[in-house]
């Protein structure tokens, strides 16, 4: 019989973690990592377009080729998040060698550590290990993480879902919005539904530590369509809810902020409707709210905005495709709020300017808002788009412009 493990949390702030591979694993692995402060060394040929992402926007280090035993140079932990045997050996055989604790996704009888079950709930952090039974500690984890969220909110009833009372044996598909970033923002029911998801097909923006409370023999299809960069065709998404539901598994389109705000959810629903495969749309909290919010702005506020507007601005104001009246818009008192809108923000501004919006107009500029990575720009409506390029400010942000920016400032 084999020893019981030692718990221990690790205190990752500024040490080095090494992770090899750049697939589905390690797309659900790195966010915690980097939640704990780790120094992470990504090696790997190739990356999901969630890594890419993070490296792009300086959360790791990236070395795009194979493991080479240097590579634990300094390293305090050794994550193999591939599925080659050999390979896999290989870099845990180096790890002991250089006497550094070492997870494997392969083969956790060869691993010199374990990933436990994991849920957050404020400060507390709960990990569960089930003497390597994955399942084992995830029914226990859930199981914690219910008793935690009761103790905060009221006894309510829930409702069953439809497909849940019928017997229905066919898969289903659930549109749930993941919310503005941090994790702890998702609803009750979202969260419910990502721990009996079979398959769960994430964007870029979904907050990384819900992936990594996910089963561990869920399927996560990394959906991400980074901006400007690598994309996999809409098309091609609804393929995989319809052939996955088809094929009986409880699929979760898990998307930053709302389906339906610029998620195109609405293309997703009707593709699985046409397919005759039922959907669940649960409602996530909007960045266009909670970004502003969490930096301090308020999208109303009495005697200052009676109303607010959200627009899209990934199509410059002066494209023929552009859909939206910004000359009108520039005519209104309330708020603007400008989501995907960094890269033709110049043009914006300087079209709502040139149809009345006044240029000394508070502005405001919140990337990746309610995270820890959360950074604030306020500006004037003339000079917030310079100010954002100097301050190097990145997608995800929001745009926020209009009288409400300064309101609470004391």
């Amino acid at each position: 019989m084999s020893a019981s493990p030692y718990p221990l949390g690790l205190r990752l702030d500024g040490r080095r973690v090494v992770v090899v591979g750049g697939g589905a694993v390690a797309t659900r692995r790195v966010p915690a990592l980097l939640d704990a402060g780790a120094d992470v060394l990504l090696v790997a040929p190739e990356l999901t377009p969630a890594l890419r992402a993070r490296v792009d926007a300086g959360r790791l280090h990236w070395v795009p080729r194979r493991f080479v035993p240097e590579d634990l140079d300094g390293a305090w932990l050794v994550q193999v998040a591939i599925d080659d045997p050999m390979a896999a050996a290989a870099v845990s055989a180096v790890a002991a060698e250089r006497r550094i604790f070492c997870v494997r996704a392969d083969d956790r009888t060869a691993a010199t550590a374990w990933t436990p079950a994991v849920t957050r709930h404020g400060p507390v952090t709960v990990a569960v290990l089930g003497g390597g039974d994955p399942r084992r500690a995830m029914t226990v984890r859930d199981a914690i993480r219910d008793l935690l969220a009761v103790r905060d909110t009221a006894p309510t009833r829930v409702r069953p879902d439809v497909e849940a009372t019928t017997g229905a044996t066919t898969g289903r598909v659930a549109l749930v919005g993941a919310g503005p970033g941090d994790p702890e923002l998702i609803t009750v029911r979202g969260w419910r539904l990502l721990t009996e998801a079979d398959v769960v097909v994430a964007d870029r923006l979904v907050p990384g530590l819900l992936l990594d409370e996910l089963r561990a023999d869920v399927e996560l299809v990394d959906a991400s369509k980074v901006p400007y960069g690598p994309s996999r065709a809409q098309e091609e998404i609804n393929r995989i809810l319809v052939d996955r539901a088809l094929a009986g598994a409880v699929v979760v389109r898990l998307k930053g902020g709302d389906p339906y705000v610029f998620g195109r959810g609405g293309e997703e629903l009707l593709a699985c409707a046409e397919a005759g495969v039922p959907v669940t749309v649960v409602p996530g909290v909007t960045s266009s709210i909670a970004a502003p919010a969490a930096a301090g702005i308020p999208v109303t506020h009495r005697g200052v905005a009676h109303e607010f507007t959200v627009v899209s601005g990934h199509v410059a104001p002066d494209s023929p495709a552009s859909l939206v009246r910004w000359d009108a818009l520039a005519g209104l008192r309330g708020t603007l709020v400008i989501l995907m809108g960094l890269k033709n923000l110049a043009a914006i501004t300087a079209t709502l300017i040139a149809h009345g919006r006044p240029p000394q107009t508070p502005a405001a500029v919140v990337q990746e808002g309610t995270t820890g990575a959360q950074r604030v720009l306020r500006a004037t409506l003339a000079t917030v788009a310079a100010d954002t390029l100097a301050a190097d400010l990145r997608p995800p942000a929001v745009v926020v412009v209009g009288d409400v920016v300064g309101a609470l400032d004391g």
